[in-house]
């Protein structure tokens, strides 16, 4: 009777804890769909950045639907980003060029910006709050390679953070080997969380040029859809200059892209994907920007 019970109990608090796991796992950052905010990059041929367009240049398509624009800017607005660094066993001594990628960062952060530090391995920890402050917390001097790797987690919890911050520009920017062992939500739910929090996603390949050839291919995969189905960037295995170039294109570019808004059309709180396209009246520019957002229920 006593073990009865005993086998009982044991069934009810697993029963529970999948449920609970189970619910975080299915729950998705909500915003308010009744206004889109999109942030775009526009480059020419170069690469460099296109200053001076207008908002009549502009076309945003919902579904194929065009919709009104209601608000345009392209000052150099400020933005929060959430930097999320690998220390997972695989990122090895590429620890402390991750760390000397964020400080990098920092040093690019105006008055008006703020940025937030997290690393991640088996779990996601805070390593510094948001801050305008180009100094680094000491905790960063310490990080080391261990454990397992959840980046779904990480940049799912980087953009609940930002989901709630005050910045009409958001961006997470990951250093990692974009190998995940460990986390519990999958690359979907991440990238609609990224989605709804109007966050721009920036990949810097961390891989060690020793990763076996196709493991490395499907790695760089991974960060590189993050980084495109947001309208952020994916960079290649970075060191040295190369590195530091990159970070400081990163948070210039963040600062004068163009951010618009509108109220969609379609007024349904169905939970469906919603496609967005960007058009310029001006030939032979690049475009980017996030794919589009799930509409809240």
């Amino acid at each position: 009777m006593h073990r009865s019970r005993f086998i009982a109990l044991l069934l009810f608090i697993f029963l529970f804890s999948y449920a609970a796991w189970s619910q975080d796992d299915d729950d998705i950052v909500k915003v308010d769909s009744s206004v889109v905010v999109v942030n775009a990059t526009i480059v020419d041929g170069s690469g460099r950045h296109v200053p001076g367009l207008k908002q009549d240049q502009f076309t945003i398509l919902e579904n194929g639907v065009e919709q009104q624009i209601n608000y345009f800017t392209a000052e150099e607005t400020p933005f929060a980003a959430v930097i999320l660094l690998d220390t997972s066993g695989s990122m090895e001594q590429r620890v402390s060029l991750a760390r000397s990628a964020a400080i990098r960062f920092l040093d690019g952060l105006r008055e008006s910006d703020n940025a937030e530090i997290y690393r991640f391995d088996s779990k996601v920890s805070l390593v510094q709050k948001f801050s305008n402050s180009r100094d680094v917390s000491e905790k960063i001097f310490d990080l080391k390679a261990d454990g397992m790797t959840a980046l779904n987690d990480a940049v799912y919890h980087a953009a609940a953070v930002l989901a709630n911050r005050p910045e009409k520009r958001r961006a997470i920017i990951v250093l990692s080997d974009g190998m995940d062992t460990y986390s519990k939500r999958s690359a979907d739910k991440a990238l609609k969380a990224a989605h709804a929090a109007n966050a721009l996603i920036y990949t810097v390949d961390m891989s060690s040029i020793e990763t076996n050839g196709r493991l490395r291919t499907q790695n760089q995969g991974v960060l590189r859809n993050f980084a495109e189905k947001t309208g952020g960037k994916f960079i290649a295995t970075p060191g040295g200059a190369a590195i530091r170039d990159a970070f400081e294109k990163i948070v210039e570019e963040l600062g004068v892209q163009y951010t618009l808004e509108y109220q969609p059309k379609n007024l349904a709180k169905d939970g469906k994907w919603r496609a967005i396209e960007v058009r310029v009246a001006r030939p032979n520019l690049t475009i980017r920007t996030r794919k589009g957002y799930n509409a809240a229920k």
